[in-house]
């Protein structure tokens, strides 16, 4: 979840009283935020120093309602009963509907970047601080819910430095020209793409529509940009702490993303209006010609039952009780009229998270106090029983460990340079997942392959005495497009052995003894004849020393078949024709990858999936129990 900074004496002002740390730790705990750091002390020894130091801070971790100081302290004044929940309402100019600012949205954006939607906060007043905050929580919401603003992106912009009505466009980049933001030269759209490639703050962003034909554009009546989303911002329009009319455009690929990011900026900031909690709407003309009004903040209504409240928590509330707890959490709630254990709940346009009665009940059993809960014992006693992966890992990890080899935990992800070069492989592009902005270049991808994790091991290790026998038995991420999630997890068991010799045949024992735990007899790859088992035929692989390396096939045991299905089975068998599932490999590691991995000595290496014995094992071990 995102972390937001706090001055920590603004938020006092705002909660009408100061905290202690430990105090303040316990309330956040309380209302479901963590305190993640105080940089007071930070910022006294730096004071001490004579060094420059900010004010101090709180570093919390919260929701996309709570990415802002003026969010945090308005929920935290509602929990502790200092303020009620605020109305927010859209108000229309003095001739209605009529005189709404409109924004007509060209057909040819469906091509780049279809949706979108804006706000107008009227007769607002920065200060320095929640100027700062105003930027900060974009910036926020562009990095989570708007992953890097792939799916939504922001615009703010001076209303009174423009002329409605406005246009929103797709085109081609050389049409496009303005001066960005900090710039007080004009660029076509295709400058600004080579200017923008040395900048690190906006080089991240170029990628989403730079190989695109048309580009996203906003104009208003006199043809002035107001934004090319999701780059930058034009600099007529920018915001400073004199602007009193602000205008947000926000454009998306995800329509239920776009509609919680409009809310949550224009909401978290209208309390600084003239008339606090007030909104101006805008008329979006859209492609075919229908028209909607934007921002929708007439939140949802749901129902909530005081029974359902008490089986979850234990309590034995009333539900006028169960209502005053929902309250406190910022949420609409009365008893229905109709029905005594029924709970009506109008959920407000910050509070996109809650989804289910479910969450309902969190928010109730929050505002109750999760230390408060009644400690019971389950009403029901239950015996879980492992997953078949599971069981078969545990089978490996018992006889591997026996054998007197050490299991190892590295880390999931690892650098792409580790999963494909320095194994001698080369990515295809369709096999690693692959993280989209990763923080360190040692975490780029999933693994694909246990092998990286155990010779890293080694390496870290070298002062230990030879022979390092390590293994690990645990999952390996591949793309997978026919899954509903792109990706899928395997099972998979290895063991690297490091000594003054190679040690092929301790690996292949050690394989050897796997299989015979796992009851899967071995065979020879040409017996046509055999129902089931393992067998190893020579292969070339470039992590491998040539000559030395070994693919290991799984024949699968046979499924209950009709007649017409044996007859094909012995013919295929009489011809040599076989199925068999290769599972993975063993050998002596090339010495090229030992070098990069900065070890001084041969390995063996093994790994092989698990995922094929599952269901064989699976059947074995419930006529068992």
């Amino acid at each position: 979840m995102p972390t937001v900074a706090v001055d920590k004496e603004e938020l006092w002002q705002r909660l009408g009283r100061q905290y202690s740390t430990e105090e303040f730790d316990k309330l956040c705990f309380d209302y479901g935020l963590e305190l993640d750091e105080d940089t007071t002390a930070e910022v006294e020894e730096a004071i001490k120093k004579g060094l420059p130091a900010e004010r101090p801070k709180f570093l919390l971790i919260g929701k996309y309602d709570l990415l802002c100081i003026e969010g945090i302290a308005r929920a935290l004044r509602i929990f502790l009963q200092k303020s009620e929940a605020p109305i927010y309402k859209l108000v229309y100019p003095p001739g209605g509907e009529s005189e709404l600012l409109q924004v007509k949205i060209d057909p040819e954006t469906a091509k780049i970047r279809p949706l979108f939607a804006c706000a107008i906060l009227r007769n607002i007043k920065f200060t320095e601080r929640s100027y700062a905050s105003f930027i900060d929580l974009q910036d926020k919401l562009h990095q989570n819910i708007c992953r890097r603003r792939q799916l939504v992106a922001i615009g703010t912009h001076d209303l009174d430095t423009l002329t409605p009505p406005f246009r929103y466009e797709a085109k081609p980049p050389k049409d496009i020209k303005f001066a960005p933001l900090g710039k007080d030269k004009a660029y076509t759209a295709e400058e600004l793409m080579t200017i923008y490639e040395s900048e690190k703050h906006l080089a991240r962003y170029l990628h989403i529509i730079r190989d695109s034909p048309v580009y996203p554009i906003i104009y208003d009546s006199k043809d002035q940009v107001l934004s090319m989303p999701p780059i930058i911002n034009s600099d007529h329009s920018k915001i400073t702490l004199n602007t009193r009319n602000v205008f947000i455009d926000v454009t998306a690929t995800d329509q239920t993303k776009l509609d919680i990011v409009v809310n949550m900026v224009a909401t978290m900031f209208s309390e600084y209006c003239a008339e606090p909690f007030t909104i101006e709407p805008v008329k979006v003309i859209l492609p075919n010609g229908q028209s909607r009004i934007c921002p929708d903040l007439s939140g949802r209504d749901m129902t909530a039952h005081a029974s359902y409240v008490n089986s979850c928590t234990g309590l034995s509330l009333k539900s006028d009780q169960v209502t005053n707890l929902l309250q406190r959490m910022g949420l609409g709630a009365s008893v229905s009229p109709s029905n005594n254990d029924e709970i009506l709940v109008h959920v407000p346009p910050t509070r996109p998270d809650i989804l289910h009665e479910c969450d309902i009940m969190e928010d109730a059993a929050i505002a109750y106090g999760f230390n408060n809960l009644p400690d019971k014992f389950p009403a029901t006693s239950t015996v879980a029983q492992p997953l078949a992966i599971s069981k078969l890992s545990d089978v490996i990890r018992l006889e591997w460990a026996l054998a007197g080899w050490v299991e190892v935990l590295p880390l999931i992800l690892c650098s792409h340079e580790e999963n494909f070069e320095w194994l001698n492989h080369e990515d295809d592009g369709k096999t690693a997942v692959k993280i989209a902005n990763p923080k360190s270049l040692e975490f780029q991808v999933v693994r694909t392959t246990l092998i990286p994790g155990l010779l890293k091991t080694i390496r870290e290790n070298r002062s230990h005495a030879l022979p390092i026998k390590v293994f690990e038995t645990s999952d390996v991420v591949f793309k997978d497009t026919s899954r509903e999630r792109q990706a899928r997890n395997e099972r998979h068991a290895a063991a690297v052995w490091c000594n003054k010799t190679a040690g092929f045949e301790i690996v292949h024992g050690m394989l050897d003894r796997a299989m015979k735990m796992l009851e899967v007899p071995r065979i020879s790859n040409t017996d046509a004849q055999a129902e089931t088992g393992y067998y190893i035929k020579e292969t070339s692989d470039p992590m491998f020393f040539p000559g030395r390396a070994a693919t290991i096939y799984y024949r699968s045991p046979p499924k209950k078949t009709s007649i017409l299905s044996s007859i094909k089975k012995e013919v295929e068998s009489a011809f040599h024709i076989q199925d068999d599932l290769a599972i993975g490999s063993l050998g002596i590691l090339h010495p090229s990858v030992l070098e990069k991995f900065e070890i001084g000595f041969p390995c063996s290496a093994l790994e092989f999936t698990l995922e094929p014995f599952k269901k064989q094992m699976q059947k074995v071990w419930t006529n068992e129990d």
